[in-house]
């Protein structure tokens, strides 16, 4: 899932001395709809796999440069964490240089409260300090997602933890390698993969981290520590092994790209009866979601590199189950929950992985979509055609199915609290508007 909260960030601009502020949650997005989406898209760099790779910089002093970073407010915002601790952090286009000379074990209580990824710097800290101090991170409207595995792990490797006036507190005089199991309630959990696997790597001795989580973004952050120095192997599947090593060095990555943004895009196009060719994704790490539009009537085809995506003779409603993964990615269910309101029949979206992420129902169904919850799913009524009005995201991906839905359906649709889509899309609108699509923002 996403790891950032869903908070309005505060933008400070200095006017003459005073310091104004504007909420980034004022911009909308009116969207005319009904026109097909046609073209080539740029798949940018994965919002989750850049988090904890900027995280892992602080286990050296030496500069690091990473490549295809995302224009994303969630970077920017983990730029200001690290600036926090003591590093010095460049942008310059898509790519990122840190370096993490001389730091601390406790950055900005406010800045680090205010976003879920933040919480990956705990065992970097830990890893090169033997001591942090991190503010527990905000919640989300999702879903409660508790950091107790994080600690367990981190425990079992060493680290005394408390939790005290809002604070984790940790201290570990000594890391030293162990067997940690991380399976949780809805699978394993991948921060906490990414956190001991950044404590771990400067450890004395092996850890093997059993339960894994077996995301791409996890196997990214081994290949970019494993580039520092790391001895790090079976990343990507549910046993990962990790051999200490007594320092870590600068090193140069390339983000993997973003395979929610991907899948986005190709529901795009069949949602709108366009036809987009998609650049840079990795299209083995969207097995699960093309198995799926396929089956719904979805025509993809491979071509070289490039995915092409278009809608078949008729859509059929499929019933979709989110998992860790390589099972159905949660971060994908908003945006089928979309294609299937417009596909005649019956649908059921079960979500395994949050308890709480059905955000997204009531305003489709302000747009005419017949939803109804049952537990953990909905149960979906698709076939009616869809009708422009204003609506209210929740979160990041509940932003992207409305903003599909707005592009499919009849009339003008105004998606508010759009700060949720410059989290995770790195400038949606402007791609969607080379695709031909009917958006423009407005600035209040």
């Amino acid at each position: 899932g996403d790891w950032s909260s869903d908070v309005a960030l505060p933008i400070w601009r200095h006017r003459r001395g005073v310091c104004s502020r504007k909420f980034l949650h004022m911009d909308s997005l009116l969207i005319k709809g009904g026109v097909p989406l046609h073209g080539d898209v740029q798949i940018s760099g994965a919002k989750n796999a850049v988090l904890p790779i900027m995280a892992a910089t602080l286990l050296t002093a030496e500069p690091c440069i990473i490549r295809r970073v995302p224009d994303l407010s969630d970077v920017k915002f983990m730029g200001r964490i690290l600036e926090s601790l003591g590093c010095a952090v460049k942008f310059e286009g898509d790519t990122l240089t840190v370096q993490a000379h001389r730091i601390k074990g406790h950055g900005d209580y406010d800045l680090i409260r205010k976003m879920r990824g933040s919480i990956c710097i705990l065992g970097p800290l830990l890893g090169r300090l033997r001591k942090a101090d991190v503010s527990q991170p905000g919640g989300c409207v999702i879903g409660t997602r508790p950091i107790d595995l994080h600690l367990k792990g981190l425990r079992a490797l060493g680290a005394k933890i408390e939790i005290e006036g809002g604070y984790v507190r940790a201290k570990a005089p000594r890391l030293t390698g162990t067997e940690v199991f991380l399976g949780g309630r809805a699978g394993p959990t991948v921060l906490g993969t990414a956190n001991i696997m950044s404590a771990a790597v400067l450890a004395e001795g092996v850890t093997i981290i059993e339960s894994a989580a077996c995301e791409p973004e996890v196997s990214d952050l081994a290949t970019f520590l494993n580039a520092m120095g790391a001895k790090i192997q079976g990343a990507g599947s549910p046993t990962i092994t990790i051999t200490g090593v007594k320092a870590l060095h600068g090193a140069e990555h390339e983000v993997i790209p973003d395979r929610i943004e991907a899948a986005t895009f190709l529901i795009a196009a069949a949602m709108t009866h366009g036809e987009i060719t998609i650049h840079g994704a990795k299209p083995e790490h969207l097995n699960a979601v093309i198995d799926k539009l396929r089956e719904a009537g979805v025509k993809i085809e491979r071509r070289g590199a490039a995915m092409i995506a278009k809608r078949g003779p008729r859509l059929t409603p499929v019933d979709v189950t989110t998992l860790p993964y390589a099972g159905f990615p949660t971060d994908v269910q908003a945006q089928m929950m979309a294609l299937m309101a417009l596909t005649p029949g019956i649908s059921i979206i079960t979500e395994r992985i949050f308890e709480s992420r059905f955000g997204h129902v009531a305003e489709l169904g302000r747009l005419g979509a017949d939803i109804a919850i049952e537990g953990p799913s909905a149960i979906v009524k698709g076939g009616k055609r869809l009708s422009g009005a204003p609506v209210m995201a929740s979160d990041l991906r509940a932003s992207a199915a409305l903003v599909l839905a707005g592009l499919a359906a009849k009339g003008s649709t105004q998606v508010n609290r759009i700060y949720h889509l410059d989290r995770g899309y790195e400038k949606i609108d402007a791609k969607l508007k080379q695709l031909g699509g009917r958006i423009s923002r407005i600035q209040e």
